[in-house]
């Protein structure tokens, strides 16, 4: 017999999305169970997000915001999204993070919030702490829940399959292996929120955490649910580049604060590809920038130089965990250009969903970067990531709280039960070469022979690691395989259906018709 737990609200993932659908829910009544894959509820994509989150800047508009939204995402965006996200999210800004949660964000000598410019926007409007905003939000985010009464939070809790009820015509929970008791657990719940974050970890070289790897969209496929834009995978352009070492972020705001990309005879390259904007052209055109320029000169990287526009002093406070990363690799990011090259960064797409974060499932939500919106079109604009979970969080939670189903009847899950060992050297091999052939035929530059030999090998481990699944015993990495294959054969037919290159969906054997219209409406 299975242990089963009931709760009016399920929410997978605790993140900023996640995070703020069960607080709104909890706050307004609703008792709610949040469970946690990590054993530490502090480990989730948003502890990652250094830049910051959008705002408003001084004297802006909502209109320019959808506007800058619409240009990074080579106009792909849905436009009921992007107005949405301009205009609800400055009030949502306020209502969850500085007056729930009390997020301490920099402020300036007279008390404003510090403000600062990222790629892609055309005033500073984006709010920060140093260059660890991710953490702040994620430390508040955690002590709000684990002091709330009605939510149950659960760490160590890896979903690996969506109820439906018995008609499969809606969701009512998930089947969760519970790491540290070693056993299944069913979560029968009304409403069923997805929060699990990107993908991107599938990738060889990749900015995520390893646990990025689409768990979400695989929960979602399996039971019917409708996928979108799974090809715009952005690529950030400044991730550190060093032999045997992390993809470790730049952050972006280290452009906006002044730095300067450089080729390897000292000269700032991004005027010849992006004149009017340069270093700050939009996510996609400086990542494909810097591809080129290594490609041209036969390069293993090129390097970003912020000690050229900032005293040392002013770099140490304004970038402490940067500066403090970079030492630790021999790097001192106040005195000499660090080596950077793009690396896998944010799925742009994802599993389906309207302005309420609902899914084509009913009774199954989806927010943060696990949901596609379509506010971010063919690649998104810098910073914008957590206020869309903010805003779908709290979307989702008002729609919730509206309906207020009770949990339904589930029709029986199917539990694997696999007696073989695990074989955790077996599993690195298998995601080792999901990486590579991620990297090497659906990558940043892309075309369909590469992809359609990508897709026959992906799908072929596929099968490899579904075997694993059946016949081994269930633990945390052989999981999270299934998730990374089953997201990289979704990706990889995304690719290879679009035949249309658009913002990070780039075929080098496809028309690119609507960059030259993109770059004219940057000047006007």
């Amino acid at each position: 017999m299975l242990e089963q737990l009931r709760t009016p609200a399920l929410v997978i993932g605790c993140g900023i999305a996640g995070g703020t659908a069960a607080l709104r829910l909890a706050d307004a009544g609703l008792p709610v169970v949040v469970i946690s894959a990590a054993a530490d509820a502090h480990a989730t994509n948003t502890w990652h997000a250094q830049g910051g989150i959008v705002y408003r800047g001084r004297d802006d508009q909502a209109a320019w915001l959808e506007e800058d939204i619409l240009l990074a995402g080579a106009g792909a965006n849905r436009r009921a999204a992007v107005r949405l996200l301009a205009r609800a999210g400055p009030r949502l800004v306020e209502q969850v993070l500085l007056e729930r949660l009390g997020v301490a964000f920099d402020r300036e000598a007279d008390g404003a919030l510090a403000l600062t410019l990222e790629g892609g926007h055309r005033c500073p409007r984006i709010i920060h702490v140093a260059d660890a905003t991710g953490q702040a939000l994620q430390r508040a985010l955690i002590d709000a829940l684990r002091a709330h009464p009605r939510v149950t939070l659960l760490s160590g809790q890896v979903a690996t399959a969506l109820l439906t009820t018995p008609d499969r015509r809606a969701c009512a929970g998930a089947l969760c292996w519970d790491v540290a008791a070693q056993s299944w657990r069913l979560i029968v719940a009304g409403a069923t929120v997805l929060a699990t974050g990107g993908l991107a970890a599938i990738y060889r070289r990749s900015s995520n955490p390893p646990a990025a790897v689409g768990a979400g969209v695989a929960l979602a496929a399996a039971v019917g649910a409708r996928l979108a834009d799974l090809e715009y995978v952005q690529f950030h352009p400044t991730a550190l580049a060093l032999p045997d070492a992390p993809a470790y972020l730049i952050s972006e705001a280290v452009r906006g604060a002044g730095a300067r990309l450089l080729n390897d005879m000292g000269e700032p390259f991004m005027a010849r590809y992006a004149p009017q904007w340069r270093d700050l052209a939009p996510r996609d055109v400086v990542a494909r920038a810097i591809v080129s320029e290594m490609a041209a000169r036969d390069l293993p990287h090129v390097w970003l130089d912020l000690a050229g526009a900032l005293p040392a002093e002013q770099i140490r406070r304004r970038f402490p965990t940067i500066t403090a990363q970079c030492a630790g690799y021999g790097l001192d990011i106040t005195r000499a250009p660090l080596p950077v090259a793009p690396a896998a960064h944010y799925t742009c797409g994802g599993v389906a969903v309207d302005t309420w974060g609902r899914t084509s499932l009913p009774g199954l939500y989806a927010v943060g970067e696990t949901a596609c919106s379509g506010l971010h079109g063919a690649n998104r604009l810098a910073s914008t990531s957590l206020l869309e979970g903010v805003v779908w969080g709290a979307r989702a939670a008002q729609h919730i709280l509206h309906t207020r189903a009770a949990p339904p009847p589930c029709a029986p899950p199917a539990v694997p039960q696999g007696a073989d060992p695990p074989q955790p050297e077996v599993y690195a091999e298998l995601r080792a070469r999901i990486g590579a052939i991620m990297e090497r035929g659906v990558g940043l530059v892309r075309q369909a022979s590469g992809l359609r030999a990508a897709l026959d090998h992906l799908r072929s481990l596929r099968h490899q690691v579904l075997l694993l699944y059946h016949t081994q015993q269930p633990n945390t990495e052989l999981l999270r395989l299934r998730a990374a294959a089953e997201s990289a054969v979704a990706v990889a037919q995304a690719a290879l259906r679009n035949r249309r290159s658009r913002g990070c969906h780039y075929r080098s054997d496809a028309p690119a018709a609507d960059e030259q219209d993109r770059w004219m409406r940057i000047n006007l």
